[in-house]
Parts: structure tokens; sequence; C-alpha cells
């Protein structure tokens, strides 16, 4: 067998020509290919990572004044399409004032629900009862860093004191995560500021006047819920629409748009690669099959000098191998000059994500396989054509 390797591949180098040949074809259409898979890969993925950089992608709110209760939260929650689910008390009462604790200075914000598991709040876990998370532009105007108290105070207009709700910041929300000045505080915190404007007595807020609390029917206006994934955004939207027959918001129409793209590409790279494997497997059996027979000679020798003819049929195959890793170190050097020069012409700001060309090491392996793969399939004709050989015949045939 090593005998057989060893005469393979010094018919190959000798014949340098035929080699050079069986390279440019494989690298003109791998290298292509190669671009072609890795632009799919740098846009796709950077409009994916776009999406998924900011949470709110798979947020759905909904929309008008409606009515949950803690019952609807849990069926929500118990769906296999939801990552996280939150209730929302009424708008009209989501301002408050925030200032440090001690503090002269004050800002109006924007005050949200949260709770465990919530991704615009991660990697915080969640937030305690008399914990918050607020955006960057609120710490930086209050000053405020992680693990500080401060207060969170609003007055409402039939009542004789302002509520005041003392609070440790937990944490401070990564940049672009949420625009403007905004707190994100437990559900149980936005429904007692939302007690305290319907009018009941917080006897523990120094709140004595009002009606009783216990007689509070538990209902909320709004749920916040995320999806799971962005493939699961609309059917999420749609279960949740038909079920409580209300009207939500999402950016639906953005990742759906995406996600049909990333399938468009994906099946236009699909109908390329099989238009350009047609060409080269037409290409490559003949080609092989021609080296065959212009070496039949050669391999007539070898069987006289006792060389089994399934042997035989392996020295195309052997020669077909080498000649695929050689074409394919070629076309990934020039795959990486390719891409080098597309990030330097075409500066798309992708570089950080992966770049405008992007093929993973996991990535380059498995097309590295196939084309090897490939290639040993497009040499069995080659193969059975040795296989065929008589040695008799055709140093007969050449006397």
């Amino acid at each position: 067998m090593r005998l057989l390797v060893t005469l393979a591949l010094r018919a190959l180098f000798r014949d340098w020509i035929f080699l050079l040949c069986n390279v440019a074809v494989l690298a003109g259409v791998i290298v292509p290919l190669l671009v072609l898979y890795g632009v799919r890969n740098g846009v796709y993925d950077a409009l994916i990572g776009d999406l998924m950089s900011n949470p709110a992608t798979l947020q759905i709110d909904t929309a008008g004044n409606q009515s949950f209760t803690p019952a609807d939260l849990a069926e929500v929650q118990g769906w296999e399409d939801v990552r996280f689910a939150t209730l929302k008390t009424r708008s009209i009462f989501d301002y408050v004032n925030v200032r440090a604790t001690g503090g002269r200075g004050r800002q109006e914000a924007l005050i949200a629900p949260s709770g465990k598991g919530d991704p615009m709040i991660a990697p915080l876990p969640g937030l305690g009862a008399d914990e918050v998370a607020v955006s960057p532009a609120l710490a930086a105007q209050l000053g405020l860093a992680p693990g500080d108290r401060v207060e969170i105070f609003t007055q409402a207009e039939n009542r004789p004191r302002q509520l005041v709700l003392a609070a440790r910041l937990a944490g401070i929300l990564p940049e672009g995560r949420l625009d403007g000045r905004v707190v994100m505080a437990d559900i149980a915190m936005l429904d007692l500021i939302e007690a305290f404007y319907d009018g009941y007595a917080l006897p523990e807020h120094g709140i004595d006047s009002g009606k009783p609390l216990a007689d509070r029917a538990e209902s909320f206006e709004g749920m916040r819920v995320y999806a799971s994934a962005l493939d699961r955004l609309a059917p999420l939207q749609d279960r949740l629409e038909a079920r409580f027959g209300i009207r939500t918001l999402a950016s639906t129409a953005q990742v759906t748009s995406v996600l049909a793209l990333g399938r468009n590409l994906g099946l236009a790279l699909a109908l390329t690669v099989a238009v350009a494997a047609a060409g080269l497997a037409a290409s490559l059996i003949f080609g092989f099959w021609g080296e065959v027979v212009r070496t039949r000679r050669t391999l007539a020798n070898l069987g006289l000098l006792g060389l089994p003819q399934w042997q035989l049929s392996l020295f195309p195959v052997i020669q077909a191998l080498v000649t695929a890793l050689a074409g394919l170190f070629v076309s990934f050097l020039l795959f990486h000059l390719t891409a080098a020069l597309a990030e330097r012409l075409f500066e798309t700001g992708l570089t950080d994500r992966g770049g405008l060309v992007s093929v993973s090491a996991g990535q380059a392996a498995t097309i590295a396989a196939a084309v090897i793969a490939f290639v040993g399939c497009a040499s069995l004709a080659a193969a059975r054509a040795a296989l065929a050989t008589d040695p008799a015949t055709v140093l007969r045939e050449e006397t």
C-alpha cells in the first residue's frame, strides 16, 4: 500500500500541469462560494446581532386599557414560547420622581415593571421588593452608582402627603438598553404607587387616610411578554391576541423580514452551490478519468509487478484526495486575502461582530470535509476505469 501511495504521488507531481489545472478548477469554484457564504454569514449575523443585542426586540406589549389578573400572568408564563412576562399598571401612573437619599437634586422618570428573569435588566437575575435598576441617563444625571440608596416619590392631587419609597440601586442598565430616564422596579412597587393614586390607605408608608387596601381588587392594565426566540415572536403575538382578544405591539415585522432575508440568502446560496457543484463534478470526473486513460501503461506495469486490481483502483483516488487538499489550501488562502480586501474596501462597521465576510473554524472544517468527500466521489469513475484495466490487454494493444 505504501508503494502504491508513493507511486501515485510521484506520478501526480511529475505531471504537475494536470495537478495545477485541477487545483485551479477547484479554487475557481470554491473561493467564490466561500466569499458568498462568508458575506451571507457576516451580513445576516450582524443583523441578527443587532436584533439580539436589544432585548426589547423580543418584547410584546399589550395596547390599550385591558384587565389582567395574576392568574392570566401565570397562564402566559407557562407557555413554552415565553421567556419572561410581567403585569403592568395603568400608564397614567408611570411617572415618578427620583433622587439619591440625602441628595437635593431630583429627576422625573418613567417607572416600568420588572421581575426575576427579565432580559431588560440582565445580567441582574431579578429585583427585590426594595430594589431598582435605572437607565444610564438617569444614573448620570443623579450621580448614582450601584449600591446607592434612592428615594422614589410621587404626589397625587387628592392625597394630603407624598408617597415616598426607599430603595437600593441594584444596578445600572447597559448602554443602549433603554433611552431616557427610566426606573425598573418589581411590579409590587408599581402596584403600590397605583394604589396610592387610587386613594387607598398605606399605613406602613405613613398614609393612614383612604380606603382599606384589603378591599382593592387585583387587576392590572396590561402585560409585557418576551418571546423565547426571534422565530417565536410572531406566533406568540398571535397567540396572545387570540387568547385575550386584545391588540399588541411588537417588532414582529422587522424580525420577520430579517428571518426571511436569512432564508432567502440560504436558498440562493444553496442553488448557487448546486449549479457550481454540478459543473465541478463534470470537470473533475472527466479530468480524473482522462488521467487514468493516459496512464494506462503505468497501471498495467504496476499490475504486472503484482499489485492487485483493487489497489490499482485506488491510484486515481489517492491523486484526487491530494488534489483536493492542495485545492483547499489554495482556496482558503485566496479566501482570506479576498476577505481582508473586502473589509478594507467596504468599511461596514461589522468587524466587531465577525466582519463583512465571516466563516468560522467549524464551518471551514465542515466545508473542507465536504470538498474532500465530493472530490473523492468524483474520482470513483476513474477508479472504476483503473479497476477495469487489464495489464495484458493494455500491453498487447501498445505493442
